[in-house]
């Protein structure tokens, strides 16, 4: 099956500024795909071009196969996207917020406006005016209004930005029923790494407009997991490490050693470490966060 988004050589230049540099990306159907990097680093950019405001230098972006430039309706018929903060009319109700603009490109009932809105949790005040709800409240109409219609993608830029605690849980609750519930593929781009590693399936890391690092969230832990090694003396075990083609001291403190390793096993490290006459007392797992993965990823650069 063809993937559900595809974007390759994707470019966009403003004058000398290069956004968007050649970057190639593969999303599939029923993943929750975060789209990671720093401020500026061509996030926005990029999911303007998916949904066809800005257009391409070079390169192309493909929805449901279909070429979103070339054949705009049909690459964008199945999506709905939120980027950036939603703005509504703030002294109308959130039904007749939803009523209006959507209807601006279609066509929708009170009953699916209710539905999309009890999704959304925001029912119980639908016919409240918008300038009485929240900052998280408003967040969830902006992609109430999104899923209305019930598309198959769903494109967010930032869709916790701004957001209290409570608000970016409730946000991250909507997103994982949008995918376990009602079968949506969910495309959203974020620098908040903590709420990215509890939503999404795979990830892209993005930075200066190229994809750096792709795949799933769990393979890319895994790969970067290290281990604490605690052995006596500690100085020999750092030289012994370091003479390893396959395995890094990444730090050391306080008599513990923190290694990386690049192909070999864990007892391999222990029985490399044997023969050299040191003392191992502990060779501890450390699994990273997706914080500590971005950060030596960034590093890197």
């Amino acid at each position: 099956m063809a993937p559900i988004i595809s974007a390759s050589k994707l470019t966009k230049r403003f004058r000398r500024v290069l956004a968007v540099d050649g970057l190639d990306l593969e999303v599939e159907r029923g993943e929750v795909f975060g789209f990671l990097g720093p401020n500026g680093a061509g996030k926005s950019t990029t999911l303007r071009m998916m949904v066809g405001l800005i257009r391409p230098t070079r390169g192309s972006v493909r929805l449901f196969g279909h070429d979103v430039w070339r054949e705009h309706c049909a690459a964008l018929r199945n999506v709905g996207a939120m980027i950036e903060s939603p703005a509504f009319y703030k002294y109308l109700s959130g039904r007749d917020n939803l009523r209006i603009l959507y209807n601006t490109g279609g066509n929708c009932t009170r009953k699916q406006i209710d539905e999309t809105l009890d999704i959304v949790g925001l029912l119980g005040r639908a016919d409240d005016k918008v300038k009485s709800y929240s900052q998280g409240m408003r967040q969830r109409l902006g992609i109430g209004l999104a899923i209305l219609g019930k598309p198959d993608l769903v494109l967010m830029d930032e869709p916790t930005n701004g957001l209290d605690p409570q608000g970016m849980k409730e946000v991250r609750d909507l997103i994982g029923r949008l995918s376990r519930d009602m079968n949506m593929t969910v495309f959203l781009s974020s620098h908040l790494l903590h709420e990215v590693e509890q939503i999404c399936t795979r990830i892209a890391v993005v930075n200066k407009g190229r994809v750096i690092e792709t795949g799933n969230v769990s393979d890319l832990l895994r790969q970067s997991e290290t281990y604490d090694v605690h052995a006596h003396p500690v100085e020999a075990a750092s030289e012994t490490i370091l003479r390893l083609e396959w395995a890094d001291v990444e730090a050391s403190a306080d008599g513990m050693l923190n290694v990386r390793l690049t192909a070999g096993t864990p007892a391999e490290l222990n029985k490399a470490l044997v023969e050299q006459g040191i003392a191992v007392s502990a060779l501890i797992p450390r699994k990273p966060s997706l914080e500590e993965l971005y950060l030596r990823l960034m590093q890197e650069q």
